[in-house]
């Protein structure tokens, strides 16, 4: 693959996660010339915090050192509140589930949980503000345009094959690349563009009417309340009928994210019941509803680029937030983008290389989007009678953690670049 004369222009729409993550990586390479278009002014401190399993921890790896170090530096171990990072990195630590209702119920302070989920060294939490913030610091401040909201996207040429990817921002600006990413989250303009606004897939969807009650409190005001201490420094999952409470550890410790997640609810209706320790996390978030939002997620898209656009993370395949996967999914997203531009040297390989990742990503991502509406409907005791074995219920989850936790990312990367270098010759043929 030989090289270009001058850097190949890749725009990347959104400023998340996942655009950040691909930025901080692909910002490296010089035959690159990145530039990322968010369309708040400003990151804000919103989402319930994230505790990110072990795939998320080896696409950051696979995405640089420095990837991962912006998260090592913002998150503080589970199970810790200290941040320390010697012996307290090598210890493992997993999400934990407890019934909370039922002949089975186990939130006693003697109690274990009955599954986990999530098990890895150095098992971290981390607020997504804090987590962007460390991203946004490894790429260049020119390199980053903030309120600049996509509204219309369209290729040159032949399907973009000869020419230039164009797009409009709200404001007014328009903007050109040889390749655009679109990373803009589960509202996506660059997914209407690849699958077709009138496409049955291109809207979320929220097939089981999730709806979501969170509340972001001090750690102490928190064990004031009744909240068990070992939950204001772990990631519990606590089950009961029609739906499930969680809590993460935010800031260094000092702040909780509490939620409740249920199922069938319209805002305002429905709670989830439990005794002891479950009622006072209930308890807590009741106490303002005001944040509250139903959860969306999207049924399969049929390709995942056409032309010279592609769609990553939410973008692309946004899960309900119950196995814990959507970050780690957009990461690995990035991980597999980043590996196959590496070698793309000039435009006309571009296709080549979206091709690969579709084929790579798109049967993974899509079946982890299945997988948390599954986790969605046995957390609220509505995936037939399999709350009510409890080793069933630990059955399950192993098989989905070795499924997410114990991907091999490397050949991940290393398929998708076979793949994409195939392509590259057969077109090399044909021409």
């Amino acid at each position: 693959m030989g090289p270009t004369s001058s850097p190949i222009q890749i725009a990347i729409i959104g400023g998340g996660i996942a655009g950040l993550s691909l930025a901080a990586a692909l910002i490296k390479k010089p035959h690159l010339d990145i530039h990322v278009y968010e369309s708040v002014h400003a990151h804000s401190d919103v989402g319930a915090g994230l505790a990110l399993h072990r795939n998320a921890l080896k696409a950051m790896a696979l995405l640089g050192p420095e990837v991962h170090q912006a998260y090592l530096d913002k998150a503080i171990n589970i199970g810790r509140c200290s941040g320390g990072d010697s012996e307290e990195a090598e210890e493992e630590m997993a999400t934990e589930i407890f019934l909370a209702w039922g002949p089975h119920a186990n939130t006693g302070k003697d109690q274990q949980p009955v599954a986990e989920l999530g098990r890895a060294k150095g098992r971290k939490s981390v607020s997504r503000a804090d987590l962007l913030g460390g991203l946004l610091g490894l790429v260049p401040g020119e390199k980053v345009s903030f309120g600049k909201r996509l509204v219309k996207i369209w290729e040159e040429g032949n399907g973009g094959r000869d020419g230039k990817v164009r797009f409009e921002f709200r404001d007014g600006t328009a903007g050109e690349a040889d390749c655009v990413l679109g990373a803009d989250g589960i509202h996506s303009v660059v997914r209407g563009y690849v699958i077709g606004e009138g496409h049955a897939a291109r809207h979320p969807v929220n097939h089981d009417k999730w709806q979501v009650y969170r509340t972001v409190v001090g750690t102490e005001d928190a064990i004031k309340a009744g909240v068990e201490e070992r939950f204001t420094r772990t990631v519990p999952i606590l089950l009961g009928p029609r739906g499930h409470l969680n809590c993460i550890p935010l800031n260094k410790g000092t702040r909780l994210s509490a939620g409740v997640a249920v199922r069938g609810a319209a805002v305002g209706e429905g709670e989830v019941d439990g005794p002891g320790k479950a009622r006072a996390i209930v308890d807590l978030v009741a106490r303002d509803t005001s944040a509250s939002w139903a959860v969306g997620d999207h049924d399969h898209a049929p390709v995942y680029f056409k032309g010279r656009v592609a769609m990553l993370g939410d973008a692309a395949h946004a899960s309900l937030p119950f196995a814990g996967n959507g970050a780690a999914q957009a990461l690995e997203d990035a991980a597999v983008l980043d590996h196959l531009f590496g070698k793309v040297k000039q435009p006309s390989q571009i296709e080549a290389a979206l091709g690969a990742y579709d084929a790579v990503r798109r049967p993974r991502s899509q079946a982890v989007v299945d997988l948390a509406r599954k986790f969605g409907r046995v957390y609220a005791f509505a995936e037939g009678d399999i709350h009510e074995d409890p080793e069933k219920l630990r059955q399950l989850f192993t098989l989905a953690g070795q499924f997410t936790n114990e991907a091999d990312l490397l050949k991940q990367n290393e398929d998708a670049m076979s793949k994409m270098e195939k392509s590259v010759r057969g077109r090399s043929r044909n021409n």
